[in-house]
């Protein structure tokens, strides 16, 4: 009777353990991080009453912890491009980073088929860019890709010359940018459930968060292509 009752016990636990172990995979795999980033919407700036430029709207959709907003969109044009990857190579020196599209004098701002092929090199460097966690742990990848500052203003930032600091800038760009409501409601959710606990464990706290101005400003885009 006593073995009988011990493996009936053992079993038990051994479906436990099991139906533990199925739970911990199904959780890990229903989590999985994402990054969706896409180029498109290219537009033709004019700089002035001789010059003009293209520039590209980058989408980013994620829930990676990485990223400050989980969705966002600038325009950049190839010019920061090219400061990106030069500045992501000097900070990644033992990195090979994926090419951009080649600057070519025959390049032709009002051929469709030069556009899209520019656009298309460009989103698969950003994909490859992303794929790779030590670029990702650059913050002047993240203000590119999440705000409209300018790279000097971005250097700026990095390296402690502001007032903001990265998170700020990439806020303060969102509020100013309000194209992704739901985000921002959750955002405020939290902080006002937030708010609410810390109110009820004690008193006498200083200003919120939203009562301190980074002053921080959408820059323009550089003058280059």
């Amino acid at each position: 009777m006593k073995n009988s009752c011990q493996d009936t016990e053992y079993s038990g636990m051994m479906q436990c353990q099991f139906l533990l172990l199925t739970s911990d995979r199904r959780l890990r795999y229903s989590f999985r991080e994402f990054v969706t980033v896409l180029v498109r919407d290219p537009r033709i700036q004019k700089e002035d009453s001789w010059h003009s430029y293209i520039d590209y709207e980058i989408f980013i959709h994620t829930n990676s912890i990485c990223f400050t907003r989980k969705t966002s969109c600038v325009r950049r044009r190839y010019r920061e491009f090219l400061w990106l990857r030069q500045r992501l190579q000097s900070n990644a020196v033992l990195i090979q980073l994926p090419e951009l599209p080649s600057r070519t004098p025959f390049f032709n701002m009002n051929n469709p088929n030069h556009v899209d092929h520019r656009r298309q090199g460009l989103q698969e460097f950003l994909e490859k860019v992303l794929q790779d966690a030590l670029l990702l742990s650059d913050s002047r990848l993240h203000l590119f890709l999440q705000t409209q500052l300018s790279p000097e203003d971005m250097e700026a930032c990095v390296s402690g010359q502001t007032k903001y600091s990265v998170a700020d800038a990439i806020h303060s760009f969102a509020s100013l940018n309000r194209r992704f409501p739901i985000e921002d409601e959750e955002r405020k959710k939290e902080k006002n459930d937030a708010d609410s606990d810390s109110e009820s464990s004690s008193s006498g706290l200083g200003p919120s968060d939203d009562s301190i101005s980074c002053g921080c400003k959408a820059s323009p885009a550089s003058e280059e292509s």
